[in-house]
This record gives structure tokens, C-alpha cells and sequence, in this order.
């Protein structure tokens, strides 16, 4: 055909109607809709499509699907790349523009390819044993080991680009459109089961559409038609196409990516979230390579893959051929290549013996069947151009001397047998075993929810797979709660004859310098594993890394039974006993974008904002984030300084009142009969004895005894618990609360719901803080509380009517003022701020932000989880052990806090600090140090955490961590500053009505 030499006058399922321009490597071409990138570089005769990674050997096609190891390639451009793509698995799209990787400046000229001269010099594990001295040349090996580590190269522009999450519930989810996979989706379907089907092509039929398979007396692809129809028109199934499993996980879950059309203007891809009942895991077999003598020429290539290249796609991937395998299925390609017009020189057996239909029928056409023979040398270098053949010793371990031929071929197409695609079945702990009949490792089943079935389970015979489909999903539809209803008469298909294959995992060699390449991407080779076994690598994980077979991007699809079978014969051992490298989702590379979907930008975080926000914009409040909450950070007035305004609202809290928007704080109601055991689990202090109406501070530990959150909790009713936490530890709490009940004591009665969005707060501070709150008025005069001290005291909690409004009104403070935190229903948030505003203008009130909190909390010393911590904190470092009840049987973090560590010396304690000059403002984060002599080694005693100009006192004040802290109480320290070194004394962390007299009032 012109312009596709390689290209079929006839057949394969293109539409040759609708011709495709592409360019690839900076070269036009065309193609048909229905091609795949790798089908329309090899109709147009392209064979080197990339380069290898570590030698940059030229590489050509050399599957059909997602095991391909060679054609990766970079599309689109822009925010639009797509920087490692298997060209096997991208959709012919017009204007599609690649280009083909690991080669520069291009992959048909790479200077690179010297690196394949240097072989010798670069075994595995070269890179352990080189970079090691002189320690002078590490700058220079850095630079050349990045320039050359990679494959790919990351976009620099913002994906334009929209991504989507779904969700999905299903009685029964099918993996695989395949024979199988089909045959168990129509089934549980006609059970009555919610149905999800999940395949990786663009249209269903799995192997059937690369070959000329007949089922029930048909051509197959109709019966697949047939059977897509009959799904379509149920309503409670979904097939999902372009859409690759990318993990099983515990509890019937599975993460699928799916990718939409070309001209989809959908979003570019979907991350499915499914969980079903029970899945059956249809995901086929993966056709494995040999090892032998350059195995890795271009035109080289999988005889699955050019079966599918000359039946879907109409594609001779050459024009003689020679076909070489250990088993039946590759007999079948070379009667296929014969009928296509291609010319099959020979066909050579590793078998001594081959008998069945399709041997027959090679020998009745006159095509050499070499049997007991192997492919002893591959001729060419960016192309097949000849191989040599050769008789095998009985053992196969070495060529017969004087049987050597040589044959022409610009096509080698190999078989050496097909691995059950396993990857799910292992997500999740299914186990394997090695079955020496198929020469595979086949899954164990398993008494978690799934099944496997058909070629995924080596079942090779297309007839029994269909068969083992169909019961597959029957007995999932039944297990999932439905009536199987009666069983569906057998279908029959083509005679498949039994794959037969001899493992022969090392091909002999006509030189002992030629290369037999188990890992084609990372250039590994027999010799490379045989080396690592000398070396001592014997596990297989360590041989995995040692020698990184498996560690492409093609994650050891095509390689690494090779490597095992290997690995085996070195150690003496059979293949069960080395075992396997451990398999982890992702199945195939996902983008990022895919798995953020929406939550990006603005959305990423979106800023949460609390019901009295407008309030504040309109009185001009400056914000700051905190958290995912937009929170205002001061209220300047007009022409006023950040500084001064800060300054005015902590001394209006001092002197007068403060209005501050405490709607951020975590909240969450316990409720049950355990919910107080639960309480004395997971807080250092004790809770029993809490009255209700009553509230304490608490503190709650990790497991290893330092600080994960602080807050008050109240006592509602007998059974009713609000805690309070850190605006920023809403989340963590509530999580880390569920994540005891649910996981280690699931006995417990108790109910966790976060309330922290329900209610708006309010916080009236200062000491006219009472006569604001009884003078506030909105349909209503005051409230029906009674604020005298003597009937709500400091830490209680009083239910009534503020300003008209239902409240909840707390006495707190984090202020150290008598301080009232009045909490009512979110939409109720501005009518009290107004109200107190309105009440409290006699009084001197005046917003505040969290710049005046900061100082406020930081002169009575309170602690700001994050900042005046590093996670590394005890109660004890921050003076509050008085609040552990050690008499307690157990608690979180009890046990992690006795720890001799945590009680040695060298510490880190939270002190306070003042500044030998009242007027030197520490930075924040400075080191305190015991030297001022700043050659390093520089010894560090702590870290300045907070540190404010205190209006209140007329001076500066720090919090610190020191190393020892309560021992240097007293002393003089130095502080390494922004100009120079400071002199302060350390004190206790309280600097302001140290007694407390004020917020009890």
C-alpha cells in the first residue's frame, strides 16, 4: 500500500476509510483509525522506535499491549505531554505528534549508543562498585549519573487538562473484556447482578481480536459483539473501556484508571473508586520472550504480538520470517504469516518432539519445522537481517558443533510460552505456584472475595476458558446474594492443542560474547544474573536490585520469569522455592492528574470560611490562612500601622473587651454509654470525675508519649462529651479516635460526630467581657444565663439565651481574661456577632484577630501545637505533667512516654525568655547557642518558638525550647539573631498574672 509498505491490501479491524496523519520524530506518516501508534510505525516500515536505558541499544516493537518493554515514546506538547508512553497503547488520533525516547538527539542517531561499546565495563551492579573513590570526583559523577538517569522528562507548562474521580458500588466486578471475562460478566448479568466490566482496549474481545478464534460455529468477534449488545442493553451494567485495573485492595476494592476517547471532551482521564461484593479477575496471559543471542534486534518481536499485528491491524511487521519457540502457540503465528502473504523460512522448535494440528498443517505447507533447534545468533544491528540455527544438545545446554545455519529474515518472531497475568491476584496476598506443565507461575485460589479465571488462570484452551468464565460468574453473582438461575449450555470453539512448552530459561549461544538480554529495557542480561548469584545475591528481592531487572516501566512484564527461572537453576533450587518479587499497584503508570481529578488550584484546599466571615471583610480585616481556614488577622483601622493595630487590640482585651471569631476550633460530640472510657483511653487525664456542666484541659498522646493535640472538653450530659481541639487537629482527631474504636476496640459504645461546621463561636474576652455579654441584645435583652462568678466559675459550660439566640456558652480562656466562648447554630454566627458589637460599644469592645491572640495566649504562656512544638514534645517538656494521671491502668502513649529517653537529659523544655534589652524582638525560629564563636561545629541548645513586642508588659517576650530548659531557669543564654548575637535570661513560661487572678475574675 503506498505510504505503509508493511500494510495488508486486506482484512484486520481498521477503518480504511478514515486516513491518519502523525508525525513521529519530527516525520510525517499515515495511518488508519483503529491503529495503534506501534501498528502504524510498523505499517510504515519504522522498526527503531527507542533506545535501551542503560547501554542505549536500538530497540524496536516488540509486543502488542501493555507488556511492551521497548517502544516507549513521548506525545503531545506542552502542558499536553505525555512523557513516557507505551506506543503499543496509544490510539491513533489525527495530529498525533511522538517521539520516540532514550536517544539523543535522536533515537536513529544516538551518541549515546557508545555507551554499547563500554559493555564489558558495565555489568550489574557497576554503579556499586565504580562511584566510590576519589571522593574529589563525586561532584562529577553526580552530574553525569543525573544528566543520564531517566527515561523521560517531566512537562514544565500546567496540565490544561480536566481529570474526574468516580465512585462506584457493584455486586459483581469483572476485570478483563476478554473470552473469559466476557463469558463471567454475561453471566452474573443474567443472574441479576450489578455488573461492572472493566477492560484496557477500546473495544472488547481481549486476545480474539488479534486472532481468528471461532465460538459456538462463528467467527468470535461476533459472538463478542453479540455479547457487548446483550450487556448494553441491561441497566445494571456498566462497561468501562480504556480502562486499566490498577490494583486490587483488601475488602473487595479496586482503584481503575480510565482513559477517555481522543476527542472525548469529557474530562482526559477518570480514577474509579469500586467497591464490590466479589470480583472475577479475567485479566489473561502475557506472552514471555526467549533468552537468546541478541534477542533484542529490531524485528525481534513476540509472536502473540505479530499474530495481533496481522489479524486486528493488517500489519507484516516484515517480509520473511523466522519463528522460534518453546511451545504451540507461535505454530499458529507462522500458518498466520503464510496466509498473509509472508514468507516463513523456518520455524525452529526448542521441542525435540512437536506433533498436533498445527504442526501438521506447517509440514503439509511446506514450511521448514526444525525441531530440537534454537536460534544460536541474531545478524543485523538496527534491523533483522539474518539469524543462524542450530541443533540443541539432548539437555539443551549447548549447540550440536557443525549444525549451524544461517537463514535471511528481516522478521524474528519468538514464543517462549505465556505468563497468567497475576498482578491483582497478588495485590492483595494471593499466592502463586509454579506449574511446570504451562511453565508458569499460576495463582493459588484464594478465600478472599475474588476468583480468577481463563488465561489468567492458565487455562489456555479458549473452550474450557469460556467455560471456567461462566462459572466464575455464576458462583459470583451467587455469592453476592443472587439466584443463579439455569446453568447456559457449553460453548464450543476452536481446538486450541496444549501449549506444551520446554522451559528453557538460557538459550545457548553460537559466541560466548554474545548477549542474551532477560530485561530488554535495562539492558540485564543472563550473564548480569548469573553474576549477582556469584556476588551472593541469591534472594530474588536483592537480585531484583542489584541487577534492576523489572525496574523499567515496563515493571518486568515480559523479563522476570526469566530472571526466576534463572535464578533458580543457579541456586540448584526449583522456581517455588526462590519465589517472586513482590507485586504493587499501580498496574500501569498513572498520571498525576489523575490522581488529584479536581482537587487542584483553588480546590486542592478550598479555604474554608467561617459564618461570620462577611462581617469581617466588611470591617476591613486583614486575613491569613490557618489551616484550610480563611481566618482575619487584624482589624486596621484607616491610616493605621500593622504593628499599632496588632498593639491596640491586645491592650483593648487587657483593659476593655475583645470580639474574637473562635469558629474554627474542632469540635466533636461523643455520645454512649462509653463515651467517658473512651475518653480515659485516648487523653492523659482523668475524665470520671468530671461533673456535668463542668469542662477540663486535657491532653492526648500519641503512642510513642509525645503531644498530638490539647483542648478542653465539656461535659454535656451523662453520656454526652464535646471536645474541643486545635483548629488545625480537627481532622487528626477525629480520625484518630475512629481509627481506635474501629480497629482495636470496636467494643466500645460510643458515637464520634464531628460538629466543628454546625456551630459559629464567639468569644467575648477582657475584664467588661460579663457586662458585654449581659447587655447583648437582638429579640431579646441579655441573657437568661447567670454570669456571676459564684454560677458559672472558670472552666464550665452553661446552656440558655444570648441576645435572644439558643447558645451554648463556655468559660475558657486563651487569652488569660475572664473570657465567655459563646457557641450557637452556624447560620445564627453573624446576628451574635452583631449583637455583642452593638452591646459591648459602652464598653470599649473591639474585634481582634489572631496577631493579638498570638500575643495574648504567648504572655500567659499558653502553647500553640506546631509552633512552640516539634512533635518530639512529653507533657513533661512543657511543664504540664501535673495534668498525667499515672494512676490510670492504661492510656495512649503511657507506656511510650516511660521511656528512658524520654526522661534523660538534654531534653528539649519549653521556657520563656527576656531579652537583656526590653526592646530586642527575638526572631522566631533563631538558635540558641553556647558559643559566639560561629565556626561550625556550632553547638545548639534550642530553638526561639514565639516570640512578640507584649504591649501589656512594655517589652519583648520569647518562648524557647532548651536543651534542659528548667535547669538553666535563671541563666543567661545567647541567641543567634538577625543582627547579631542577644543576651536573655530564661524564665518560666508565664509572664503575665502568672496567678491567674484575672480570667477568674
Amino acid at each position: 500500500m503506498s505510504g505503509q509498505p508493511h500494510r495488508l491490501p486486506r482484512g484486520g479491524l481498521i477503518d480504511r476509510g478514515q486516513r491518519v496523519r502523525f508525525v513521529h520524530d519530527g516525520r510525517s506518516y499515515e495511518g488508519f483509525a483503529g491503529d495503534s501508534l506501534a501498528s502504524a510505525l510498523l505499517a510504515n516500515g519504522v522498526r527503531v522506535v527507542g533506545r535501551s536505558f542503560k547501554l542505549h541499544r536500538p530497540r524496536g516493537i516488540l509486543g502488542s499491549g501493555v507488556e511492551e518493554p521497548n517502544g516507549f515514546v513521548e506525545t503531545g506538547a506542552g502542558g499536553l505531554v505525555e512523557p513516557l508512553a507505551a506506543a503499543t497503547a496509544v490510539e491513533l488520533r489525527p495530529g498525533l505528534v511522538s517521539r520516540g525516547l532514550g536517544g539523543w538527539p535522536s533515537v536513529r542517531f544516538d551518541i549515546g549508543g557508545l555507551l554499547d561499546f563500554a559493555a564489558p565495563l558495565l555489568p550489574a551492579g557497576f554503579y556499586y562498585k565504580t562511584f566510590k573513590a576519589p571522593a574529589a570526583l563525586w561532584p562529577l559523577y553526580e552530574r553525569v549519573i543525573r544528566r543520564l538517569a531517566g527515561v523521560a522528562h517531566a512537562p514544565e507548562e500546567p496540565d490544561p487538562s480536566r481529570y474526574a474521580k468516580r465512585w462506584h458500588h457493584a455486586d459483581v466486578a469483572v476485570v478483563g473484556g476478554g473470552p473469559a471475562g466476557l463469558a463471567a460478566a454475561l453471566a452474573a448479568a443474567e443472574a441479576g447482578a450489578r455488573v461492572l466490566l472493566v477492560d484496557s482496549d477500546h473495544r472488547l474481545g481481549g486476545s480474539l481480536l488479534g486472532g481468528r478464534e471461532e465460538i459456538a460455529g462463528r467467527p468470535a468477534l461476533e459472538w463478542v459483539e453479540a455479547v457487548r449488545a446483550r450487556l448494553a442493553a441491561r441497566p445494571d451494567v456498566l462497561v468501562l473501556t480504556r480502562a486499566t485495573a490498577l490494583g486490587q485492595h483488601d475488602h473487595g476494592f479496586l482503584s481503575v484508571l480510565e482513559r477517555t476517547a481522543p476527542d472525548s471532551e469529557g474530562p482526559r482521564a477518570r480514577l474509579w473508586k469500586v467497591r464490590a461484593k466479589r470480583i472475577v479477575l479475567a485479566t489473561g496471559a502475557l506472552e514471555r520472550p526467549l533468552a537468546f543471542a541478541d534477542n533484542d534486534r529490531p524485528g525481534v518481536m513476540l509472536a502473540g504480538a505479530v499474530r495481533t499485528y496481522l489479524n486486528r491491524y493488517a500489519v507484516a511487521p516484515g517480509r520473511r520470517a523466522v519463528v522460534f519457540t518453546n511451545n504451540d502457540s507461535a505454530l499458529r503465528t507462522a500458518l498466520e504469516l503464510d496466509e498473509a502473504g509472508v514468507a516463513v523460512a523456518a520455524v525452529a522448535d526448542l521441542r525435540a518432539e512437536v506433533s498436533g494440528p498445527w504442526a501438521e498443517a506447517l509440514r503439509e505447507r511446506g514450511i521448514p519445522l526444525l525441531t530440537g533447534h534454537a536460534v544460536a545468533a541474531v545478524r543485523g544491528r538496527g534491523a533483522v537481517r539474518g539469524v543462524t540455527l542450530a541443533r540443541l544438545t539432548d539437555d539443551g545446554g549447548a549447540l550440536l558443533p557443525g549444525t549451524e545455519q544461517d537463514v535471511a529474515c528481516d522478521l524474528l518472531a519468538q514464543s517462549g510460552g505465556w505468563s497468567p497475568t497475576v498482578h491483582l491476584h497478588a495485590h492483595v496476598g494471593g499466592r502463586l505456584r509454579y506449574d511446570a506443565e504451562t511453565a508458569a507461575l499460576r495463582p493459588i485460589p484464594s478465600e478472599g472475595p475474588w476468583r480468577v479465571a481463563g488465561a489468567a488462570n492458565g487455562t489456555f484452551d479458549l473452550a474450557t476458558a469460556l467455560a471456567e468464565g461462566t462459572e466464575a460468574g455464576r458462583d459470583a453473582a451467587e455469592r453476592a446474594g443472587h439466584a443463579p438461575g439455569a446453568p447456559s449450555p457449553a460453548l464450543s470453539a476452536s481446538a486450541t492443542p496444549p501449549l506444551a512448552p520446554r522451559a528453557l530459561w538460557r538459550v545457548p549461544a553460537k559466541s560466548r560474547r554474545a548477549r542474551r538480554f532477560v530485561d530488554l529495557h535495562n539492558d540485564v542480561t543472563v550473564a548480569d544474573v548469573e553474576l549477582a548469584v556469584r556476588e551472593g545475591y541469591r534472594s530474588v528481592e536483592h537480585l531484583k536490585r542489584y541487577t534492576t531487572a523489572g525496574m523499567g516501566p515496563d515493571q518486568g512484564r515480559t523479563g522476570n520469569l526469566l530472571a526466576l527461572g534463572i535464578l533458580a537453576e543457579e541456586r540448584g533450587e526449583p522456581i517455588d522455592a526462590v519465589g517472586t518479587t513482590t507485586y504493587r499497584p499501580p498496574y500501569v503508570p498513572v498520571p498525576f492528574g489523575a490522581l488529584a481529578g479536581r482537587d487542584v488550584g483553588t480546590l486542592y484546599e478550598p479555604v474554608a470560611l467561617t459564618p461570620i466571615d462577611s462581617r469581617h471583610a466588611a470591617a476591613g480585616a486583614e486575613f491569613q490562612n490557618a489551616g484550610s481556614w480563611r481566618r482575619p488577622a487584624l482589624f486596621p483601622r484607616p491610616g493605621e500601622e500593622r504593628a499599632a493595630a496588632i498593639a491596640r487590640e491586645a491592650l483593648t482585651v487587657r483593659r476593655a473587651a475583645g470580639l474574637f471569631d473562635s469558629s474554627t476550633l474542632g469540635k466533636i460530640e461523643l455520645h454512649g454509654p462509653d463515651a467517658v472510657e473512651l475518653l480515659e483511653r485516648v487523653y492523659a487525664n482523668r475524665w470520671r470525675s468530671l461533673p456535668v456542666g463542668t469542662a477540663r484541659y486535657g491532653l492526648m498522646l500519641r503512642d510513642d508519649g509525645t503531644i498530638l493535640d490539647d483542648g478542653v472538653t465539656a461535659r454535656l450530659g451523662e453520656n454526652r462529651y464535646l471536645v474541643s481541639t486545635t483548629s488545625g487537629g480537627a481532622r487528626t482527631v477525629h480520625d484518630w479516635l475512629e481509627e481506635w474504636l474501629q480497629c482495636d476496640w470496636p467494643d466500645l459504645d460510643v458515637a464520634v460526630i464531628p460538629v466543628t461546621t454546625q456551630w459559629a463561636s464567639v468569644t467575648v474576652a477582657g475584664p467588661n467581657a460579663r457586662a458585654v455579654l449581659g447587655s447583648a441584645v437582638l429579640g431579646g435583652a441579655g441573657t437568661d444565663i447567670d454570669l456571676s462568678a459564684a454560677a458559672f466559675p472558670h472552666m464550665t459550660v452553661r446552656e440558655g439565651q444570648v441576645a435572644g439566640l439558643p447558645a451554648r456558652v463556655f468559660r475558657v480562656s486563651f487569652t488569660g481574661e475572664l473570657s465567655y466562648e459563646v457557641n450557637v447554630p452556624a447560620g445564627h454566627g453573624p446576628a451574635l456577632w452583631d449583637a455583642l458589637l452593638e452591646a459591648g460599644r459602652g464598653f470599649g469592645i473591639a474585634p481582634f484577630g489572631l496577631e493579638a491572640v498570638h500575643i495574648l495566649r504567648a504572655e500567659k504562656g499558653y502553647i500553640i501545637l506546631g509552633q512552640d512544638t516539634d512533635g518530639s514534645q512529653t507533657p513533661h517538656d512543657l511543664g504540664l505533667s501535673a495534668l498525667v494521671a499515672d494512676g490510670k491502668p492504661d492510656f495512649v502513649g503511657k507506656r511510650g512516654m516511660r521511656r528512658r529517653h524520654f526522661a534523660g537529659p538534654g531534653r528539649l523544655q519549653l521556657v520563656g525568655l527576656l531579652t537583656e534589652d526590653p526592646a530586642a524582638v527575638l526572631p522566631e525560629g533563631a538558635c540558641i547557642v553556647e558559643t559566639t564563636d560561629r565556626r561550625p561545629p556550632v553547638p545548639k541548645l534550642g530553638t526561639v518558638t514565639s516570640s512578640y513586642a507584649s504591649p501589656a508588659l512594655g517589652r519583648s517576650i520569647a518562648l524557647a525550647l532548651l536543651r534542659d530548659g528548667r535547669e538553666r531557669i535563671g541563666r543567661t543564654v545567647t541567641v543567634d539573631g538577625d543582627g547579631g548575637f542577644v543576651r536573655a535570661t530564661v524564665t518560666e513560661p508565664r509572664f503575665y498574672d502568672p496567678e491567674g487572678h484575672r480570667l477568674h475574675a
